[in-house]
């Protein structure tokens, strides 16, 4: 019976004590959100692969370029706390070395409300590490309070 037992706590400890890719690709865009919360340069710039693309869409349908090293360098300008961008993770899904990331989200500047929309992220394996190689967002004012 003591040799069931052994093997049982074996099993149950490679299942449990394992981080799933799931769970891996959510840290990573946990990370971006930490690193943004503590003005965090390099923890930003740890999150994004080697030529990410960053973009917004208005809500006219115009579609805006960001230059990530740009928003880099403004977010670390900020004082830990300025910004605070709260998501929600609606969304995962992960094929191979691609994962698809949707995320509702609220951006509090300085504690004030300031806006809210939706990120959606599309990020890539590489080098056993989830990287985020897009990232387009909505932003709008008139959101549920």
């Amino acid at each position: 019976m003591n040799k069931y037992l052994g093997i049982f706590i074996l099993l149950n400890s490679l299942c449990f004590g394992q981080t799933s890719e799931k769970d891996l690709v959510k840290q990573t865009v946990e990370n971006l959100f930490t690193g943004m919360k503590n003005a965090d340069a390099e923890m930003i710039k740890s999150t994004f692969s080697e030529a990410p693309i960053m973009q917004s869409i208005t809500k006219d349908g115009v579609l805006k370029n960001e230059n990530i090293g740009d928003f880099i360098t403004s977010i670390s300008q900020l004082s830990k706390n300025d910004a605070d961008e709260r998501i929600t993770f609606e969304a995962i899904h992960i094929d191979g070395n691609l994962a698809s990331v949707f995320t509702p989200y609220e951006f509090y500047f300085k504690g004030k409300f300031s806006h809210c929309g939706a990120n959606s992220f599309q990020l890539v394996k590489q080098n056993n590490i989830w990287k985020i190689q897009y990232l387009i967002d909505t932003r709008r004012k008139d959101c549920e309070k």
